[in-house]
């Protein structure tokens, strides 16, 4: 996906959804903590959010975060963060309200190191890694998941994920 399909895709989601609740951006920056200035500039399309940033937005509003992205399948449309080139992702499947879950598969590369805020209370995090190896932020240390391992944690906390080889492919399910 380029950077200006990335950039459209997640205006115009936000767009829906201020429209859809009747919301102003200081009403959206209020639930999110993302400043007023800074969600103008995404709406506007002159900005690119990080995926951290996109992940506060998503659970600030109380959607799931697939939703700002194409909902194509195909490994082509996904998106590289225009802020974050050492990953890609690609949902294989969407969020579906009629089973509340969404996943991904995620490629780090360089060694690279991705942190998040803590989701919605209640989200919980499914991996299973592809290729490579993964070591995962959760419950306050990081754990090592090896190629063909799995490993579950609440992501309503503070977690992140770190490739422990130059590339690591895996797939990450959002239980919501």
């Amino acid at each position: 996906m380029s950077e200006n399909r990335f950039k459209h895709s997640v205006a115009a989601h936000l767009k829906t959804i201020r429209s859809q609740r009747k919301l102003s951006l200081d009403d959206v920056a209020k639930l999110t903590g993302v400043s007023k200035a800074m969600l103008g500039q995404i709406e506007r399309e002159e900005s690119s959010p990080t995926i951290a940033k996109l992940w506060q937005i998503a659970t600030g509003l109380e959607t799931s975060f697939s939703a700002f992205l194409s909902q194509s399948t195909d490994p082509e449309e996904s998106p590289t963060f225009p802020n974050d080139p050492d990953m890609k992702m690609v949902s294989i499947f969407p969020y579906s309200e009629a089973v509340n879950f969404e996943i991904h598969e995620i490629t780090l590369t360089n060694h690279h190191c991705q942190m998040s805020d803590p989701h919605a209370h209640g989200v919980v995090e499914s991996v299973i890694v592809v290729k490579g190896a993964l070591e995962i932020f959760a419950d306050g240390h990081w754990h090592t998941v090896k190629e063909g391992g799995s490993f579950r944690f609440y992501a309503d906390q503070p977690h992140g994920y770190r490739a422990a080889s130059k590339i690591v492919v895996f797939q990450n399910i959002v239980s919501y």
